[in-house]
């Protein structure tokens, strides 16, 4: 059970990240908190599997861009669980650009202050 603790965290700061998204961003609407569940747990499962199957494929064109394609990717997952999910829904390519943008800086802050780890230095 104790390998299970940091993907509950990691699926709960998933689903805090898209729920405070939704209201900033007036194009992504969840039907409740089931649809907002299963989104987050969807959208780790997309970054972990599919997203990087789209880094390797666009490398050259990510090269090209200087890394910015990343950011379309990144949108182009979160359309992806948007139309796997029923009852999560996202208006538009730029609402999922700029959400992608928003979900992951808020992401790093809050990842960065829960999962902080602290650093020790033993004297020997």
């Amino acid at each position: 059970m104790p390998n299970l603790i940091p993907f509950f965290a990691q699926w709960g700061l998933t689903a805090l990240s898209l729920w405070v998204t939704s209201f900033i961003f007036d194009g992504i609407q969840f039907d409740g908190a089931a649809a907002l569940i299963v989104a987050a747990l969807v959208l780790g499962f997309a970054n972990a599997i599919v997203k990087p199957i789209l880094v390797l494929l666009t490398l050259p064109l990510t090269a090209l861009t200087m890394g910015l394609f990343l950011l379309v990717i990144n949108a182009l997952v979160l359309m992806l669980v948007s139309t796997v999910v029923s009852g999560f829904t996202i208006s538009s390519f730029w609402t999922a650009f700029f959400a992608g943008i928003f979900i992951s800086v808020f992401s790093l802050f809050i990842g960065a202050s829960v999962f902080k780890t602290e650093v020790r230095y033993e004297r020997h």
